[in-house]
């Protein structure tokens, strides 16, 4: 919202920042003045590198793209849980298989038999370790 004090520094912030958060915004402004108004829109867009999309009585809309996020990939993370469905067929072919949905860890793997084992440290020989 634009008060009575018009485009202060600090109405230019908050509305920058609301474009790095939502793209889209309407601002409201408390001014009877259109060429006011209009001119207000101008200088946002102009300040802020944004489009002015609308301008409906005393709400004024801004359009700028969102920057992208960076996403950190951490490198040690390990695989998280995941739901495995286990589905075991009938002995007689007259009834319907049964599927059991499993939460399987990161350490676990699923066997042929639908069991779930806990994923062992390989262990490798003395020559190996000094030869790496």
């Amino acid at each position: 919202m634009i008060g009575n004090d018009g485009l202060t520094p600090a109405v230019v912030k908050e509305v920058h920042g609301a474009l790095n958060a939502h793209g889209l915004i309407k601002v409201r402004v408390f001014s009877d003045d259109r060429p006011a108004r209009e001119a207000m829109l101008a200088k946002l867009a102009d300040e802020l590198g944004a489009a002015p999309i609308q301008h409906i009585g005393k709400l004024l809309v801004l359009w700028r793209p969102m920057p992208e996020k960076p996403k950190p990939e951490p490198e040690d993370r390990k695989p998280g849980p995941r739901i495995v469905k286990l589905v075991s067929f009938s002995k007689s072919g007259n009834h319907r298989a049964t599927v059991k949905k499993v939460q399987v860890f990161g350490n676990q793997r699923v066997a042929a038999g639908g069991e779930i084992k806990r994923a062992r440290v390989r262990v490798t020989s003395q020559k190996k370790k000094a030869r790496d």
